[in-house]
């Protein structure tokens, strides 16, 4: 075991945060801490590392245990070192071995002592032993991976943003490899490149990593233990994210039935009890019967204790077919080119996802779509468009001397306050919370303020700029279901996966400068890029033993000696000619398929689309309770399978196609 908590109990002022927590962390272990908002997730890290000491119960840690621990108060730390340098702190050995091999190789120059020739040459040797020569390329490496360029390697560390400082940090303690790595809302500050390249890197760490963190696809991909912070217990689930929510209901509708069976069977008895307890000759049998009662485990009700509010959005006007149109954007920082010379259209019914790496300028992009941002080039705002931007920067709009209820009342929705304090509710600001002052909020705070006026606002076009980032899982499940029942358009921009991947049917990527569009959701489009990639790969693998051949084959000319039969000049010209007429067909072949591919994969996104949409029509009541409107529906949904079943078979062949023809070519 490298670390645990054994019976802990830990209380913060009056509240009980754990009580008589058990938990043993073991080697190569990677665990997922989860729990609603204020359950002491983060807590019981900062129990496990020492800084804080629990109400009852021991912390158990093993003397040889390394301990990294990533956490937001890791942001006060400042330094004029280059960001290089702070990453390369991990090396603290390897470090203070290099100035001693300097030191003793200007004693060797002055002296030539031939013990300080011995010290050196062991000296040397463990340098290699641990790794002493990769360090600078192992950091690069780990840097570059969390998104950093090669020119920002030795710019100071003090000239990033939060978010560029943690990724520097967290370079630092994947660096320093410790037997335990405890990671707090790791994500956070990464995009989707990012998190893609810590997944990959985490899944093959030597040591044992505990991840909090909201992010379902990162959670699903990255443990295999699930430890839930649930009503000041601690409950255990050795499988990843999606096992636990298979595994929560399985336990709970069994702890529900227990709790029935026990609740029948201790009326029973007290209706036994009512009956006898007045007649003397059965006065023992009811005394017996009550100490019985009294000594009975009670089960708790297994009722799931969380919130359970809707959220609904309003929308007033429908617009016309286009919200927005984009003709012949630019924009650029400096000599930091972000979009040139790019278009683009949102249309009616649009839920785009813009995605890709920081630094591409999609929160510029939203902030030009939004009016916010100065650019070159044409934006067009469709009829009837009633829109509203949710951002960080707009925390500064919220009036600090409100009370969050009353900034919620000023934005003319017409809800009560009662609906007002439930959609409250949902955003994590329970009973008194919503009489706070916004002037003493968190940064956190204050965003789910701004996030929830923006829900309120009868807005027909959302833009959303990470919506996300301080809501726990419950809340996020909470707002995927209203923007899924939203009948407006948005655009929105995450790293949030799990988020995308339920609220998207377009993605938007910057890339090269232009916005290219997939119509399809997250998932299609991670499948279609995964293809490519493969595609790709299998080209160089090609193109390289294809060269490889041609070498060999021109070594072999060089050695042979020339026929004595050599082809002539026109035989020559006339194969090239025919060769270059074979190429030409083949050219066009594979243009026309290539076109047939991308009809196909629209036609097929839009046939799901339409399935999901039938799928869901099926279980309304309007539909359903009429016979014949019931009929129709599951006819087109059948014939829209017969569709989808035949469109994915042209599908595999023309890909197959596709295929040919580009190894032909």
């Amino acid at each position: 075991m490298l670390a645990g908590l054994q019976n802990v109990t830990f209380e913060f002022g009056a509240r009980v945060l754990v009580e008589d927590a058990t938990w043993h962390i073991q080697p190569g272990e990677r665990i997922g801490l989860i729990g609603y908002n204020g359950t002491g997730k983060s807590t019981l890290l900062k129990l496990l590392v020492g800084e804080y000491q629990p109400s009852k119960g021991t912390v158990e840690r093993s003397r040889t245990t390394s301990i990294g621990y990533l956490h937001q108060d890791l942001l006060s730390f400042d330094t004029n070192d280059s960001i290089l340098q702070v990453a390369l702190c991990a090396f603290e050995k390897v470090l203070q071995l290099e100035k001693e091999i300097e030191e003793l190789g200007k004693e060797l120059e002055r002296t030539g002592d031939e013990k300080t020739l011995h010290d050196y040459s062991d000296k040397l040797h463990e340098l290699e032993t641990l790794g002493g020569y990769n360090i600078h390329h192992k950091t690069e490496e780990v840097l570059q991976g969390l998104g950093f360029e090669n020119k920002d390697l030795n710019r100071p560390y003090r000239e990033f943003s939060g978010g560029w400082r943690m990724r520097v940090l967290l370079a630092k303690m994947i660096l320093q490899q410790p037997d335990l790595l405890l990671l707090d809302e790791p994500t956070n500050h990464l995009d989707l490149p990012s998190i893609e390249w810590l997944e990959k890197y985490l899944q093959h760490y030597q040591g044992s990593v505990v991840i909090v963190s909201h992010d379902k696809y990162f959670l699903n991909r990255m443990v295999t233990k699930i430890v839930e912070v649930y009503q000041q217990q601690l409950h255990i689930y050795n499988g990843n994210y999606d096992y636990y929510e298979k595994e929560k209901a399985i336990r709970i509708e069994m702890q529900q039935k227990a709790f029935e069976n026990q609740q029948d069977y201790i009326r029973q008895n007290e209706r036994l009890v009512e009956r006898f307890r007045a007649k003397a000759s059965k006065a023992a049998m009811a005394q017996s019967i009550i100490k019985k009662l009294d000594k009975l485990e009670r089960i708790e009700d297994a009722e799931l204790v969380r919130p359970n509010i809707r959220i609904n959005f309003r929308v007033d006007k429908t617009p016309g077919r286009v919200l927005v149109e984009l003709k012949d954007i630019s924009k650029s920082f400096g000599e930091t080119n972000i979009v040139e010379h790019t278009s683009a259209e949102i249309d009616r019914g649009d839920k785009i996802a813009l995605i890709g790496a920081n630094g591409k300028g999609k929160s510029t992009l939203l902030r030009i779509i939004a009016g916010v941002e100065t650019f070159k080039g044409e934006r067009k705002w469709g009829h009837n468009v009633e829109e509203s931007f949710y951002a960080q920067h707009q925390l500064e709009a919220l009036n600090i001397n409100n009370t969050i209820i009353e900034e919620m009342k000023e934005c003319g929705s017409q809800m009560t306050e009662l609906e007002l304090r439930s959609l409250l509710g949902c955003f994590l600001f329970s009973g008194d919370d919503a009489d706070k002052k916004i002037k003493i909020l968190s940064g956190g705070e204050k965003a789910r303020v701004a996030l929830a006026k923006t829900i309120i606002s009868k807005a027909n076009f959302l833009m959303l700029d990470e919506p996300t980032n301080h809501l726990d899982m419950h809340s996020c499940d909470l707002l995927i279901e209203a923007l899924n029942k939203y009948q407006g358009t948005y655009i929105l921009v995450s790293h949030d996966r799990f988020f995308i991947s339920k609220t998207a049917n377009k993605i938007w990527e910057i890339d090269n400068h232009k916005i290219k569009e997939f119509k399809g959701g997250y998932e299609e489009w991670m499948a279609r890029k995964e293809r490519m990639a493969k595609q790709e790969m299998e080209n160089k693998k090609e193109e390289g033993t294809r060269n490889k051949a041609q070498g060999a084959g021109h070594k072999e000319q060089g050695t042979r000696h020339k026929s004595p039969k050599e082809p002539k000049r026109e035989a020559v010209a006339i194969q090239k000619h025919v060769n270059t007429a074979i190429d030409k067909d083949a050219k066009k072949e594979l243009q026309k398929m290539q076109k047939r591919f991308q009809q196909l994969e629209e036609q097929i996104a839009g046939l799901n689309a339409r399935k999901t949409a039938l799928e869901s029509s099926l279980v309304d009541p309007a539909v359903y309770s009429d016979k014949a409107t019931f009929r129709q529906a599951e006819e087109a949904l059948k014939r829209s399978g017969d569709e989808l079943t035949a469109l994915n078979k042209e599908y595999e062949k023309v890909f197959e196609k596709i295929l040919e023809l580009e190894q032909k070519h």
